[in-house]
């Protein structure tokens, strides 16, 4: 997708590691928004491009950015780096008017600098973008543990439920990943609505047995330990189960190895001893709710086998930002708190 770069870029700094103070925020803001008043008038083109009105470093060290840019429903992307001109995508936003976005990589970083570009077209895939070898990873949460995620031409569903209209905008899925047969991770119509004509659909035994013969014609089932490769994405379902909830072996979680990154999305699970032992995740999605882990397990869960970043995903009415805070910053992960209802 060609890309209109916005004139707008600014750095956030933090000298050696003490939170970057109230004063300082005001500081920066003035003189960058400034800047951007000054160079307006070279993108006369445009309705109005994507313009930062606000930074607040947070009380956790997160950056909370905000962006106007019209019109309404028109896509824009951040960018960030550490290093000029090192610049990486970090997130696709739709307009809203005013947009708000958190950089919950803050605590971590010394310097962050930003920059805003309008996306030209009608449709993209919003949502945070991880950099891998063979383009962007683009993570799109839908509901609950549903999610989208994009990657080299191609769009990854997992457990897709609800109604059709949640995937209004979306492009069919190339493949599809179900973890188990509870309804709110397998909905036969909603597969029907969202997959493309040669979809790959991943499941347990149990899942494919309760397909109707189309469906079941795309699936290729797994079981605990078992592998296959789909779409260059290599895919490793996982245990995933808590007695009595979800019984050991009839579902199943899946680690995928995409562009030299490893995602993991967790499934139904308690907290077992192998989701703790599993190396070298650069992503996971990890559930907490009464049917799945508590809180305190999750957190401590995730403690346990380190991924860069996490999305705590399929928690109902548990306290995110209380997991969040019992993940802690001392061991470098990155808990990402998105809209999932």
């Amino acid at each position: 997708m060609f890309l209109k770069l916005s004139p707008v870029a600014f750095a956030l700094r933090q000298r050696g590691t003490q939170p970057l103070r109230r004063a300082g925020v005001n500081w920066f803001l003035p003189l960058l928004l400034g800047f951007v008043t000054l160079m307006a008038g070279s993108v006369a083109s445009l309705a109005q491009p994507p313009e930062f009105t606000g930074i607040q470093r947070l009380t956790n060290r997160e950056v909370l950015l905000k962006l106007s840019f019209f019109p309404t429903g028109a896509y824009c992307r951040i960018d960030a780096c550490k290093t000029l001109p090192e610049w990486n995508a970090l997130a696709t936003l739709q307009s809203t008017g005013v947009n708000h976005y958190v950089d919950s990589s803050g605590p971590y970083l010394g310097q962050r600098f930003y920059r805003a570009a309008s996306l030209s077209g009608t449709a993209a895939i919003t949502g945070d973008h991880l950099a891998t070898t063979n383009g962007d990873l683009v993570i799109h949460p839908v509901d609950h543990a549903s999610f989208v995620m994009s990657w080299n031409g191609k769009t990854i569903y997992n457990d897709p439920v609800g109604a059709a209209t949640r995937y209004t905008g979306l492009p069919r899925a190339d493949l599809i990943l179900i973890s188990h047969i509870h309804q709110d991770h397998f909905l036969a119509t909603t597969l029907n609505s969202v997959t493309g004509a040669t979809c790959v659909i991943i499941a347990p035994l149990a899942v494919a047995n309760a397909m109707g013969t189309s469906l079941r014609a795309l699936t290729t089932v797994l079981t605990n330990g078992m592998s296959t490769n789909a779409l260059g994405i290599g895919i490793e379902a996982v245990p995933a189960y808590n007695d009595p909830n979800h019984p050991r072996g009839t579902g199943n979680g899946y680690v995928l190895s995409i562009g030299g990154k490893r995602v993991y999305m967790a499934g139904d699970t308690g907290d077992i001893p192998e989701m703790r032992a599993l190396p070298n995740i650069d992503v996971a999605f990890v559930p907490m709710n009464s049917f799945t882990m508590t809180i305190s397990s999750a957190a401590s869960a995730v403690r346990a086998f380190r991924p860069m970043i996490v999305y705590p995903y399929h928690y109902s009415t548990s306290d995110v930002n209380l997991f969040k805070s019992q993940v802690g910053t001392d061991l470098g992960i990155e808990v990402r708190l998105r809209k999932w209802y």
